[in-house]
């Protein structure tokens, strides 16, 4: 496809990511394709549920960064991809996969997005959503025991364990390499202005 427009949309834990990219979705309707980076956690069937709950998931070599970087060429080529389906009350990646359709605009949203070379090559936009980390990991603590089964315990754990250290080496390092950076999160609603219109002046 020509003029394709490669977007992407990280921030630490809570940062309110999804938030800001399903309201530029909301805004575009079906000019915009929505990938997530956490749906490429790597599989570990191998392992036990046990051993899986005490595995590093916040560090880059978590992800099967490497597919989503094919991913994004083929969609750029105008070719419809298979997306690996992540179950997080697991800790696993499922058998099942989800068809995603190519279109002129596409965001990749997640965490480390920005910690690979290869995947940030792919961006033509790189936005940062900067928000507080006490403010984050309160919003985490509720997503993840609301929506994942987990336990405020485990959730507390793993934010002391590997959230708060990688989000230290991985994610706030790369934020200068941002082209835009939202203060706030979404409660900035003139930066969801600013992104829709350079996207709308791109698609003409």
């Amino acid at each position: 496809m020509d003029d394709v427009l490669v977007i992407g949309i990280a921030g630490g834990t809570g940062s309110g990511k999804t938030t800001l990219t399903n309201q530029i979705a909301e805004r575009l309707g079906d000019d915009v394709t929505i990938i997530t980076h956490d749906c490429y956690y790597r599989e570990h069937h191998e392992l036990t549920y046990e051993e899986r709950t005490q595995l590093n998931y916040d560090h880059p070599d978590s992800y099967e960064t490497e597919l989503l970087v094919e991913h994004l060429a083929a969609l750029r080529a105008g070719e419809s991809v298979e997306i690996p389906v992540y179950d997080f009350s697991i800790y696993d990646r499922t058998d099942a996969t989800t068809t995603v359709r190519p279109s002129r605009v596409i965001i990749v949203e997640g965490i480390l997005i920005f910690a690979s070379p290869e995947l940030r090559d792919q961006m033509d936009l790189k936005v940062f959503v900067d928000v507080d980390a006490d403010v984050r990991i309160l919003r985490r603590l509720v997503r993840d025991v609301r929506d994942r089964g987990r336990s405020v315990e485990s959730v507390v754990n793993q934010y002391l364990n590997t959230v708060k250290p990688m989000h230290e080496q991985f994610v706030e390092p790369y934020k200068g390499l941002a082209d835009i950076i939202v203060p706030g999160g979404t409660r900035n609603p003139a930066v969801v202005d600013l992104l829709v219109s350079r996207i709308q002046a791109h698609l003409g």
